[in-house]
Parts: C-alpha cells; structure tokens; sequence
C-alpha cells in the first residue's frame, strides 16, 4: 500500500513538473529564441551585492564588462538586473527607448524625498514639473543669480584661510545647499534658513543609512527630520500665498503653474519637488568640487594656467569697480574645459537605476520587464576608445567635441539633469575664489576614493587653505 501511494506521488510529482516545462516552453516560443545575457547572478537572495560593496564598484564593473561584453546580466540589492556599457545601449535606455524604463529608487528613498519628486515620475507629470525646474534655470535667472552665488562662496571660503585643516566636500555641501536655497526660494529669512539646514542635514545623513524604523537610528531620524521639513515648507508656501508673489524662483513656479485644466499642484506636490531639488544640487555638485581642488593640486602646471586665467578677470573687476558678473563666467575657457574633465574623471554619477515595464530586446539579449536596468556612465567615460589614456587628467581632450553619447556626466534624454547649467556656474565661481585667493596642500593620503554614494577623495580631501598675497 505504502509503495502504491509512493508511485502515485512521484507520478503526480512528475506531471506537474511536465505542465510546468510545457508552459515555460510556451511562453518562450514567442521570443524568438531571445536569451538572457550573461553574466553571473551570484548567491541566492543577495546575488552580488556583497562583491559589488567589499571592492571598489569601479573593478566590479570593469572586471564583468571585460569577461562579459557591454551588456552583462547580474543580481545587486535583492534586484535582478542587466549592466549596458556602450554609448549606443546608454542611449537606447535613456533616450530611443526611454518610455520602455522607467525611473526606480528604493522606496525608503522615496519616502525621504517625497514621492511626488519630478525625479521619480516619467510622462506629463514629469514633463510639467520639468518645465517648471527649467523655467527657474532660465539664463536670465542665473545672470541674476551670479552676484550672490560669488557673495556667498566669498564668504564661506574666508573662514577657510589660516592654515587650519579643512574637509574640504564639507565646506562644498555648505555651500552647494545655500546655492540650492537662492534657486529654489531667492532671498530667504534667516530663520527659515537655518530651520532647513538643520533639518534637511538630518534627512541628508539618513537617506544612505540602513532604513530600519528603529528609534534612535539615522533612518528614523530622518524620517521624523522629514516631518519637521514638511512643516517648515508649509509655513513658506503659505506666507507666499498670501503676498501673492509673482516671483520667477523655482517656489514662485511651482506656485504659479497651472495645468490644461486649471489644476494647481499641492502644497505636498512643491513641499516634495524643493526636497528633490535639494537633493539633486547638493552632494553631486559638492563632490565635483572637491575633485577640482584636488585635481587642481595634483597637476601644478595647470593651475598656474588656470591661476593666470582668474588673476586677469580679477584685474577686470578691479579695473571696473563691479563684482564678477555672468560674462565674466562665459569667458573661462581653460577652467570651463577643467571642469568637464573632473566631470568625466570623477563620473560622479557612475549610473542610473531603470526599470523595463515590459520585456525589451536589445541587440538579440531579452530584458525582462521587472529588471533593473543600469546605463554604467563611468565604464563609458573610462573607456579608452572614447577617451586616450582615459586615467589621466587632461582637460586639454576637450578642446574637441566627445563622439556622442559618451559623455554623460548628467545623465541623457528626458530625465538629464535640469540643473547641470547651474550646476556649472557654481563650479565656475567657486574655481575662481579658489584660485583667485589661496593656496592649499593636501593633509595625509593624496590617493584613494571613498563612496557615499558618491566618489569623493578619501576623508573628504582635508586640506589647509592659505591666502595669497595682493602683492
């Protein structure tokens, strides 16, 4: 009897295996033979992800594109996911194809920001908030900015000067998140100010932890920091109802907009697209930064060439008697090429999480929808078929144009970072107080990077700032 009932469930056991095939068979048959790429997708569960942290990503990335080719399939942080490390694959995510991909974050980020964020939305959301953002960055707008954007990177540099040792992406943040404020708000009270600063460096510090909910841990910090932000923002947009401001800042946009059908956005809406642009202008703005004063450092000759560019412009100014001023920026060839290079050396985007919403081939290799999808912008900006002696800085490459679509530092097609123009001016006005005023050394290790996400130089390139003499 026991045998009998032994058969009976290997021969159920077996035709459910048998369905099971002939259905997985079925759905294959209409993909052409499409096959996944390859590539490994390690341990279960946690596939790669703890080789992808316990190394450099720069040699977890360039070790697979050189085993598997330019489009590698892999499994990092819990997601199946496919690696493209060609200019044309980057620009058929991004741009050909991009309604194919849509934007993902980590819903503990999302909760961080707000997920009415432009950031996390494609289609005519996004496409409306966009416009908004854009609207705010118009060059007339940055020619205004320019004055206090030089005031304030004067003033937060001054405190620098002494010889004492600086943490140089510190003192950057500080100055990228003011720049943020002056764009998103124009002049803000004091009080406001310094309520946000607070409170959004908590959020800031929280946003890359663990997300447990725990009491007392970054994360539920942040949260509770998220809150408070919130509220903070409320009591701005509701003094700026009042006044009826017709203000061109990105507030005043926001406020101001309506869609085709009368519709105004929420106060939750604008609340979550100022925490999202703040996110957006500060870290990746402050890391490239750093890698300028340490690039700048480390290749002497050139400094003195870019020294010599700002002592003329500073001779301008003082022949003038007016502050630096938006053509003074627009006439910064040699720092303007410095700044791509860093750009391009330091990639501080090193890719962009997508999503495919269906299953997608390309170049006979299926990507099934559910799938992470993640253009790797530093393989292409360190591939030696687009840039000679891509480990060298030479800012000098850029006195040519880069063959197109490998030269992605803000990203490529719809969602391509709005603010990358402001981003520039501010890099541009702080090299010029930079080299203009001082001169630096760096404190211990001249090498090595560290991520937070982003790349920056290890401990946050501590440094001692002196002035020059006016003599």
């Amino acid at each position: 009897m026991a045998v009998t009932l032994a058969y009976a469930i290997i021969f159920l056991l077996t035709l459910v295996w048998y369905r099971f095939v002939r259905r997985q068979r079925k759905k294959s048959q209409g993909k052409a033979q499409t096959e996944l790429p390859p590539g490994s997708m390690g341990w279960p569960y946690i596939g790669e992800t703890l080789q992808l942290y316990s190394q450099d990503p720069n040699v977890f990335f360039a070790s697979r594109q050189k085993r598997y080719g330019e489009i590698f399939k892999t499994h990092i942080l819990g997601c199946p996911s496919v690696m493209l490390a060609s200019p044309e694959a980057a620009r058929f995510v991004l741009v050909t194809k991009a309604h194919l991909f849509k934007p993902t974050y980590p819903s503990s980020k999302e909760r961080l920001v707000g997920p009415a964020a432009l950031f996390f939305h494609q289609g005519d959301y996004h496409s409306r908030l966009r416009k908004l953002v854009q609207a705010s960055l118009s060059i007339e707008a940055m020619r205004n900015l320019v004055p206090d954007i030089d005031a304030l990177a004067a003033s937060t540099m001054d405190s620098w000067h002494g010889g004492h040792v600086v943490n140089t992406f510190h003192e950057m943040k500080k100055i990228s998140f003011e720049v943020g404020i002056l764009m998103i708000f124009g002049r803000l009270e004091a009080r406001y100010r310094e309520e946000l600063k607070k409170n959004y460096f908590i959020v800031d510090k929280g946003y890359n932890s663990f997300p447990t909910n725990i009491p007392g841990t970054p994360y539920r910090k942040a949260l509770q920091a998220r809150k408070r932000l919130s509220k903070i923002l409320s009591d701005i947009i509701s003094e700026r109802k009042e006044k009826k401001l017709l203000e061109k800042d990105l507030v005043g946009c926001l406020l101001n907009s309506k869609d085709e059908n009368g519709e105004v956005l929420t106060d939750d809406q604008i609340a979550d697209n100022i925490i999202g642009t703040l996110f957006a202008a500060q870290d990746t703005t402050a890391s490239v930064m750093t890698w300028i004063v340490k690039y700048l450092h480390d290749n002497p000759k050139l400094l003195e060439a870019v020294k010599a560019e700002h002592k003329a412009i500073k001779r301008l100014i003082e022949e003038s008697n007016h502050p630096l001023s938006w053509s003074h920026t627009r006439n910064m060839p040699i720092t303007y090429k410095v700044i791509l290079e860093t750009l391009r050396m330091a990639s501080i985007i090193s890719f962009t999480f997508r999503e495919a919403v269906a299953d997608v081939e390309y170049k006979g290799y299926l990507i099934p929808k559910g799938w992470k999808v993640m253009p790797l912008f530093r393989n292409i900006h360190h591939n030696p078929e687009f840039f000679t002696d891509p480990q060298k800085f030479d800012p000098s490459r850029f006195e040519v144009a880069p063959k197109p679509n490998t030269f992605m530092p803000f990203g490529s097609g719809v969602h391509a970072c709005p603010g990358n123009e402001l981003a520039k001016l501010e890099m541009l006005i702080v090299t010029h107080h930079l080299v203009s005023n001082f001169r630096w050394e760096v404190v211990g290790s001249e090498s090595g990077i560290q991520y937070g996400p982003f790349p920056v130089p290890v401990q946050g390139l501590p440094c001692r700032f002196w002035k020059e003499s006016t003599t």
